[in-house]
C-alpha cells in the first residue's frame, strides 16, 4: 500500500511557507497605517498553523524517495493546494471576493497566469498588491523546480530530453531537487533585484519597481494599475521587455553562465530559436503597422515590441489595447501565445523546444519519402532524439489541442460567447492572462464570467502550468496500481 505521507509532509511545508510570506504584505500594510494588516495577520495564522499541523502529522513517513505515484501527487498536489490558501487574504481583505473569484485570483497568482477579477488596482492597500505580486514570485520559482526536477523524471511532454542537462546527479529525486532549487534561487532573487533596480531607474517608485519586478521575473503579468504597464514610461517598458526576455530562458543556462561559461547559453537551440522567433514576430507586427496603418513611430514599434514579447513569454502585460490594431495583429498575438519560451524558464505555453523537436521529426519523415531506403534520425543539440521523446512530445501536442478544445466546448456551454470561449481557454491552458474580445482582452478583466467558466479557466490554468500530463496521469486507473 502507497504511502503519501512524504506528499502530505512537502505539502505542508509548501503552505506554512506560504503562510510566513503572507507577514510581508501584513508589515507592509503596518507600515503604510492602514488596518488592513490585520487580515493578513489572520490569513498566515490559518495558512501556517494548517499547514504546519500537516507537516507534523505526515512527519513520520519516509522522505528519502518518492515513488513514481507520490511524485506525480506532489507535483499536482501544491498546485491545487496552494491556491486556497492564497486565496484567503482576497476573501478576508477589502476586496471582499467570494470563493470562486478568490480560488480564481489565487490560482492565476500561482500558476503566473496572470488572469485577473479585480478592478480598481490603484486604490487597492499595497499590502494585497504585494500579496498578488508576491503569489506569482513564489510560483515562478517553483515551476523552474518542477520543470528541471519533476517533469524531466516523470518523462512528461518530452521534458526527459533534459534529464541529464546541467545538473548530472545520480540517485534520488529529493537531494537533486535541493541542489538545484539552491543554484537556481540564487539566479532567480538575483535576477529579480536587478530587474527592480532597472525599473527604480526607469523612473518607477520603490514600490511599484518590487511588485513589477516580482512579476516579470516570474512572466506572471500581475501589475498594480488597471491600465498595466501604460502606467509607466517609454523607458520601463524596454527595461520589461528585456527582463520578460530574460526570464524566459532556461535558468540552467544562467547558472552555467555564473560559473564562467557562456558557450552553453550561446549555443542552445532552444535559446537561439526562441530570439529568432522573437525577433521575426515583431519585425512583421512592425511592418504591418507601418503598411496598414501608415505608422512607423517610436510609439508604435515600442508597443508591438512590448505587447508581443509580453505574451510570447505569457507574461501578460498590456500597454496598449492591441484589438483595435486589426484583425491580422489580433490572430498573431493569438498563435503567438501558443509558443511561449524555453523549457526551465518560468515562461509557459508549448515551449519552443516542442516546436524544434516537432519540425525535426516532420523533416525527417519527409526525407524517409524521398529517400526509402535511407536511415534518419531527428536530432537536437547534436544528440540523437529517442522514440520515446518524441512520442511523448507529439502525444503533449495532441493533449494539448483536445484540452483546449474541451475547455472552449464547456466554457460555450456556461453561456460565454465563443471568441471568448477559445480565446479564454487558450489564455488559461498557455497561461497567459488576457484572452481576446471586449470582455477578457486587454482593456477588461474575468470578473463578469460566470461562477462556472471561472471554475473551468481555473482548471485549465493548473493543467497547462503541470503540462497536462502530470496532472492527468493521476487521473488514470494504472496510476493507482501498486
Amino acid at each position: 500500500m502507497q504511502d503519501f505521507r512524504p506528499v502530505g509532509y512537502v505539502v505542508g511545508l509548501m503552505v506554512t511557507t506560504l503562510g510566513v510570506a503572507m507577514c510581508l504584505p501584513m508589515f507592509v500594510d503596518m507600515a503604510e497605517g492602514v488596518e488592513h494588516w490585520l487580515v493578513f495577520a489572520k490569513c498566515a495564522a490559518i495558512t501556517i498553523g494548517i499547514g504546519g499541523l500537516v507537516a507534523w502529522v505526515c512527519s513520520k513517513g519516509e522522505h528519502d524517495r518518492l515513488t513514481i505515484q507520490q511524485t506525480f501527487l506532489l507535483t499536482s498536489g501544491v498546485w491545487v493546494t496552494l491556491p486556497f490558501f492564497a486565496a484567503l487574504p482576497y476573501m478576508l481583505g477589502t476586496t471582499g471576493l467570494d470563493a470562486t473569484d478568490a480560488i480564481f485570483e489565487g490560482m492565476s497568482g500561482l500558476t503566473t497566469t496572470g488572469a485577473t477579477v479585480l478592478s480598481g488596482l490603484d486604490e487597492l492597500p499595497k499590502g494585497l498588491l504585494l500579496w498578488r505580486g508576491l503569489t506569482q514570485w513564489l510560483g515562478g520559482i517553483g515551476i523552474i523546480v518542477v520543470a528541471m526536477v519533476f517533469l524531466p523524471e516523470l518523462r512528461v511532454g518530452g521534458m526527459q530530453i533534459f534529464r541529464t542537462e546541467s545538473f548530472d546527479t545520480d540517485g534520488k529525486i529529493l537531494p537533486r531537487a535541493t541542489e538545484i532549487s539552491s543554484r537556481i534561487s540564487v539566479i532567480y532573487i538575483s535576477l529579480t533585484l536587478v530587474c527592480a533596480a532597472a525599473y527604480l531607474l526607469a523612473g518607477m517608485n520603490v514600490f511599484d519597481a518590487t511588485v513589477h519586478a516580482m512579476t516579470t521575473v516570474a512572466t506572471g503579468g500581475f501589475a498594480n494599475y488597471d491600465i498595466s504597464f501604460a502606467a509607466f514610461s517609454p523607458v520601463a517598458q524596454y527595461v520589461s521587455a528585456i527582463f520578460m526576455m530574460l526570464a524566459a530562458l532556461p535558468f540552467v543556462r544562467f547558472v552555467q553562465l555564473t560559473a564562467g561559461t557562456a558557450q552553453p547559453l550561446i549555443k542552445d537551440r532552444q535559446v537561439q530559436g526562441f530570439f529568432l522567433t522573437a525577433f521575426n514576430l515583431v519585425l512583421v507586427l512592425t511592418l504591418w503597422q507601418w503598411q496598414n496603418q501608415g505608422d512607423l513611430s517610436e510609439e508604435a514599434f515600442r508597443g508591438v515590441l512590448f505587447n508581443t514579447v509580453s505574451i510570447l513569454t505569457g507574461t501578460g502585460y498590456a500597454s496598449d489595447n492591441y484589438m483595435v490594431w486589426g484583425s491580422f495583429p489580433v490572430a498573431m498575438l493569438f498563435f503567438i501565445g501558443l509558443i511561449g519560451g524555453c523549457a526551465g524558464s518560468t515562461s509557459c505555453s508549448i515551449k519552443v523546444f516542442r516546436y524544434q523537436l516537432l519540425f525535426a521529426s516532420v523533416k525527417v519523415q519527409l526525407q524517409r519519402i524521398y529517400s526509402p531506403n535511407g536511415i534518419f534520425t531527428p536530432r537536437y543539440q547534436g544528440r540523437r532524439v529517442e522514440e520515446d521523446v518524441l512520442a511523448s512530445v507529439m502525444s503533449f501536442f495532441v493533449f494539448f489541442v483536445v484540452t483546449l478544445g474541451i475547455m472552449s466546448v464547456a466554457l460555450g456551454l456556461t453561456g460565454v460567447d465563443f471568441i471568448t470561449s477559445v480565446s479564454g481557454a487558450a489564455a488559461a491552458l498557455a497561461n497567459i492572462g488576457p484572452g481576446l474580445g471586449d470582455t477578457i482582452g486587454p482593456a477588461g478583466n474575468y470578473a463578469p464570467l460566470n461562477d462556472a467558466a471561472k471554475w473551468v479557466l481555473s482548471a485549465g490554468m493548473l493543467i497547462g502550468r503541470l503540462e497536462l500530463f502530470a496532472v492527468y496521469a493521476i487521473f488514470t486507473l494504472s496510476f493507482w496500481r501498486v
